[in-house]
């Protein structure tokens, strides 16, 4: 299963919902894979540390490897670096994997990244896929390699009118490169309970049929302190409220997708 956390909006949460689906994933007992394709590396530093900083060969070098007659020489796994916590490895970023992204495009390697899950996903159980705020070359290489799309939204009108921009692009992809791409649901995050926007803009989001998942993320300061520790919230306070609702998310996600295979079984 491959999973990408994908908003062309910033700051709506998306290596926090990545890295914490993904540690709750590991805390389960599935070998997990995190693979951070954004330049600012927020998911690679939030799972291993400073350590993340010295962690080679790294995407920046996958991604180098393609545009050369090396690809190929190198196996996808050794790409991939064991983080501090049991069943949970990365795929880390590199901050200068911006200044390939011309020339990536320009040399039509989109699919490399599929490839390279193609050859991993007998090792992993799940796969996340962390992406930048933008549609580039870069997210719709994950987009094109994944099975199934979250999409963070903080609770504002601005992420709001970005959402649906966001649906026919994603669509567009799948219509074009991934005919199997689903989206799994909106992952509302940032949820203020007893605040009236929040109340007002998930319900206008059901009324219009746009697939809201049913466990909302609430805001937390310990939210800040997790990343300020490098140590997810189900490893950092596992019975904390916000760690439970990562759970259940999760539970969400894994019910959903047993429902999906055993109706492919019947059909």
């Amino acid at each position: 299963m491959r999973r990408v956390v994908f908003n062309q909006k910033g700051g709506v949460g998306k290596s926090s919902i990545t890295c914490n689906l993904a540690a709750t994933s590991a805390s389960q007992g599935l070998r997990t894979l995190v693979i951070d394709l954004d330049p600012q590396g927020n998911s690679s530093r939030y799972l291993a540390g400073e350590d993340a900083l010295a962690m080679s060969p790294h995407l920046g070098d996958f991604f180098q490897q393609t545009l050369s007659f090396t690809f190929g020489q190198s196996t996808a796994d050794q790409f991939v670096h064991p983080t501090p916590f049991e069943n949970l490895w990365i795929m880390p970023s590199f901050s200068a994997l911006a200044e390939l992204e011309s020339k990536l495009e320009s040399r039509h390697k989109i699919y490399k990244l599929r490839q390279a899950l193609d050859e991993l996903e007998h090792e992993f159980d799940r796969i996340y896929i962390d992406t930048p705020p933008a549609l580039n070359f870069f997210s719709r290489s994950a987009l094109i390699a994944a099975d199934n799309c979250l999409i963070p939204f903080d609770c504002d009108d601005f992420s709001r009118q970005a959402l649906y921009s966001l649906l026919d692009n994603i669509e567009e992809i799948r219509q074009d490169h991934n005919e199997h791409l689903q989206v799994e649901g909106i992952v509302v995050n940032q949820f203020q309970h007893r605040a009236k926007l929040p109340q007002r803009l998930v319900a206008e989001l059901k009324e219009e049929q746009l697939p809201v998942l049913g466990v909302y993320l609430s805001t937390s300061i310990k939210m800040r302190e997790s990343h300020q520790q490098a140590k997810p919230m189900i490893f950092m306070l596992p019975k904390h409220k916000l760690s439970q609702e990562f759970l259940q998310l999760f539970n969400l996600l894994e019910q959903s997708k047993a429902a999906d295979e055993e109706a492919q079984q019947q059909a």
